[in-house]
């Protein structure tokens, strides 16, 4: 079999692959990373990014994108960290989870409603809307402070069920969701629009509301992933998502979903997810500069992009 087709059949190969090289690097830097303690420590510091990367992941699906998603993130920690506070009741926190998930529900929305329906491009208009989040949160909350009632977020930090972090729990449902979805005529609606929009359209397929679809569940992903972060660090910080939609699309990318649509799925991106958080350790233990994590980041987005092009021009030049 040859190696493009494999690609294509197992897109996750690759992030599979890379993820192991990781391991290893960070195992000879840090022994204990096999470690039980490690391990759960580890996990629930990955978590946040697994979510919102599989949200991410099924907008790129479609050949969209999301900008927007750490904008929504840090409008989650800033309403946790105002609304309930560290002297909050565990009812107050619940109620305001809910909340918060219908916001990033609306958020969602609102980008679904620009790019499927009014025909703008994806890019710009989750990059014009992240402004738009980013300054609500700023509103919200100026400056870091707050926070959630240490007994809430210690559910989340040290008492887990059966000794392993909840993320052990939530990436396996995500896994066999996306797998139950795959196989229903929305799994396929989502190929079909990622692969090529117009002809999914000729043969009925409802492009606009699947694109739409793809928003809302990026933004109540990002949401989701505003609660984790937030359990977290168990406090309040208006920009805690900035720096994490640029890690959610190099690990959609690592994780083999390409850019253009049409190729991919969910274990891939998760994979990704995983890797670039064990790449924090390697940077850390290493002590390597943090900006070189970034420039890693951007070059495989980069190349990702260029990737493509770069392959038809090889072909061209053949024959």
């Amino acid at each position: 079999m040859k190696l493009s087709h494999l690609s294509l059949r197992h897109p996750y190969l690759l992030s599979a692959i890379i993820f192991f090289v990781v391991l290893v690097v960070n195992f000879y830097l840090q022994e204990s990373i096999l470690e039980g303690n490690t391990i759960n420590n580890n996990m629930r510091v990955f978590l946040p990014l697994v979510l919102l990367t599989a949200g991410q992941a099924v907008v790129i699906l479609t050949g969209g994108i999301d900008i927007s998603v750490g904008s929504i993130v840090s409008i989650v920690s800033a309403l946790l960290a105002t609304r309930v506070g560290l002297e909050g009741t565990v009812n107050q926190t619940l109620t305001w989870f809910g909340i918060v998930l219908l916001v990033g529900i609306l958020a969602g929305s609102i980008n679904g409603f620009f790019v499927s329906y009014l025909r703008l491009q994806p890019i710009i208009t989750t990059y014009a809307t992240s402004f738009f989040f980013g300054g609500l949160a700023l509103f919200i909350l100026p400056q870091p402070g707050g926070g959630i009632p240490a007994k809430v977020a210690n559910v989340y930090r040290t008492n887990y069920p059966l000794g392993l972090h909840w993320a052990f729990y939530v990436i396996p449902l995500l896994v066999l969701s996306w797998v139950a979805i795959r196989q229903t005529r929305y799994g396929r609606y989502l190929f079909a629009v990622g692969g090529r929009a117009q002809a999914a359209y000729e043969t009925a397929v409802p492009v606009n509301q699947i694109i739409f679809s793809t928003y809302v569940v990026s933004g109540f992903m990002a949401a989701l992933t505003g609660i984790c972060i937030t359990l977290l660090t168990g406090s309040g910080n208006p920009q805690i998502g900035d720096p994490m939609t640029l890690q959610a699309i190099t690990a959609v990318v690592i994780g083999g979903t390409a850019l253009s649509g049409g190729v991919g799925g969910i274990a891939g991106p998760i994979l990704g997810a995983l890797t670039l958080g064990i790449i924090k350790n390697i940077v850390s233990f290493a002590n390597i500069d943090y900006w070189w994590q970034t420039f890693v980041n951007y070059m495989i987005i980069l190349i990702a992009l260029a990737a493509p092009g770069f392959i038809a021009l090889f072909r061209r030049n053949r024959s």
